[in-house]
């Protein structure tokens, strides 16, 4: 990839990511959190949630530090928030799976 397009992918992340690094952290560490998503084969963590985690190793890194797995994520997350937020449900959001479900990928639609 080209800096031009790791820069076009970070412009893309942060405006996909709009939790900070603590905020998505707390999050992680909520029941609710833990309770949406499909989980991966016998770990008992779902996939949003790993994600989560290297969201906030992302975010927490200067833009130098960051490696080609990490662009590779940020493309991931940038595609799962797109998608999944298209599927919005009617009524309120507020204590929703598909919400949980977004913030696990460091997004807050109630923001």
């Amino acid at each position: 990839m080209s800096d031009h397009d790791d820069d076009q992918t970070r412009e893309d992340f942060d405006d996909a990511v709009n939790m900070t690094a603590s905020e998505l952290k707390k999050w992680l560490d909520t029941d609710e959190s833990k309770s949406v998503g499909q989980k991966k084969d016998g770990s008992g963590e779902s996939t949003g949630h790993e994600s989560g985690r290297h969201i906030v190793r992302i975010l927490e890194k200067k833009k130098a530090d960051l490696t080609d797995d990490d662009y590779a994520h940020m493309r991931k997350v940038v595609g799962y928030v797109k998608r999944h937020s298209a599927q919005k449900p009617k009524g309120d959001i507020t204590d929703t799976d598909w919400r949980y479900s977004l913030m696990n990928w460091g997004n807050d639609p109630k923001k």
